[in-house]
């Protein structure tokens, strides 16, 4: 059973509005790793701006959303756990800006033998939040069905911890032309990336849990 009545249409199109943003969001970002990686830097700098765009219309839809919410004492049984699920997910849009900044500002040097590696984990730490999304619609619709979406979710945020895991014990292991502070350097820049899929779990567990208590 949904949530919105259609005394709150609109503020289910401002909810929509705010899921595309994070979804574009994301794919903005495995572009922007992909485009560094080859040494694109003007790609990387579009990505760059683009992602600063969506990040602001977010946290522009987060507020406004809320604020009906509050002032219009919709849905106010769930309020409280409905603002911090927003909080959460704006947190991936945030997270994934603040990860090219991190590579704008600090200009990693990525070694050759690591291209592959660095875009396949921004690709599947993003999946891991690009999955959440639709569990995300499907909890104010369908929250039956939120459980089942989730699945992709913890799949792709454990696939990301293993892919880092072996980055890291590439990096140190097997990479002795780097200086430690190189493969330091390489290993924060891991951290980041992964931190997508981190952020994602984080709201997957937060939507479970709601979503149970919702159907009961």
């Amino acid at each position: 059973m949904s949530l919105f009545t259609r005394t709150n249409r609109e503020l289910s199109i401002r909810i929509d509005e705010f899921f595309d943003t994070i979804e574009i969001g994301v794919l903005i970002f495995k572009e922007g790793i992909k485009a560094y990686v080859n040494g694109d830097d003007s790609a990387f700098q579009n990505h760059l701006a683009k992602i600063d765009d969506l990040e602001g219309k977010a946290d522009k839809l987060q507020r406004s959303i809320e604020n009906d919410m509050i002032v219009h004492s919709i849905l106010p049984q769930q309020r409280s756990e409905l603002i911090k699920l927003l909080w959460q997910l704006d947190e991936i849009i945030d997270t994934s800006k603040q990860s090219l900044n991190e590579f704008y500002i600090e200009m990693p040097h990525i070694p050759s033998s690591m291209s592959h590696e660095f875009i396949s984990l921004a690709e599947v730490s993003g999946n891991a939040a690009e999955e959440l999304i639709p569990a995300a619609r499907a909890f104010f619709r369908e929250p039956h069905l939120v459980r089942e979406k989730l699945i992709k979710v913890y799949f792709f945020e454990r696939e990301t911890d293993k892919a880092a895991f072996q980055m890291k014990k590439k990096v140190f292991h097997e990479l002795n032309d780097l200086s430690l502070a190189e493969k330091a350097h390489i290993r924060y820049i891991t951290h980041h990336i992964e931190s997508i899929s981190d952020s994602a779990q984080a709201a997957a567990d937060m939507l479970a849990s709601m979503a149970i208590r919702q159907m009961l």
